[in-house]
């Protein structure tokens, strides 16, 4: 078994079975809170908006999801684990059978994506330190930490993959962006520090 196969994929939220009133309720403060974001951005949403949107209760959105953060980690549910699977288990250079550093350059290049497409949820579930070392942080974390190591990487390796992977928040993402950036100069970034950790 390969490295890369050792990491299942992990779920960003539990997902019990429901009741039929619970999954219902669910259903609607998720449809109204992708409809009001893609209105007016995550910024300007409140919890109190969701839940008028749904029209249910804003106690029933808190025993749902427990808190705003965990909110837009659900909306982020979908594609955050079709990502997981491409870098774990897709095609390289992404995925398995490509050098590390490859891989490593094409998952921060991938990432990049994913977070400018997806800022205004990831920048709101941020504000929840604990969404910071949520199931999916970890699983990135230890996907980084992982190609470093393969190729041959040495020292504190976690401390290595955060700084690498500070270069994927969000807010800088965007801040970088405004300035003029484009994905690609942050890619290039991400592959200039990524080849230099590695030995290079």
């Amino acid at each position: 078994m390969s490295a890369p196969d050792r990491f299942a994929p992990l779920p960003v939220t539990d997902a019990p079975q429901e009741r039929g009133d619970a999954a219902r309720n669910r259903t609607l403060l998720l449809d109204a809170a992708r409809r009001l974001i893609a209105e007016r951005g995550a910024g300007a949403v409140s919890t109190d908006d969701i839940a008028a949107a749904a029209g249910v209760g804003k106690g029933t959105l808190f025993r749902r999801f427990g808190s705003r953060a965990g909110l837009m980690m659900v909306l982020l549910d979908e594609d955050e684990k079709a990502q997981q699977e491409a870098f774990m288990f897709g095609p390289p250079p992404l995925g398995p059978d490509a050098p590390p550093l490859d891989r490593l350059v094409a998952y921060g290049r991938a990432r990049l994506r994913f977070v400018h497409e997806h800022h205004a949820l990831l920048s709101d579930a941020a504000r929840d330190p604990q969404m910071r070392f949520s199931e999916p942080a970890a699983l990135h974390h230890a996907h980084v930490r992982m190609l470093l190591e393969a190729a041959g990487t040495t020292g504190d390796l976690d401390a290595q993959t955060a700084a690498l992977t500070a270069l994927l928040d969000a807010y800088y993402v965007e801040h970088r962006l405004a300035d003029g950036a484009t994905l690609d100069d942050l890619g290039d970034a991400w592959e200039g520090v990524a080849t230099k950790l590695c030995g290079r």
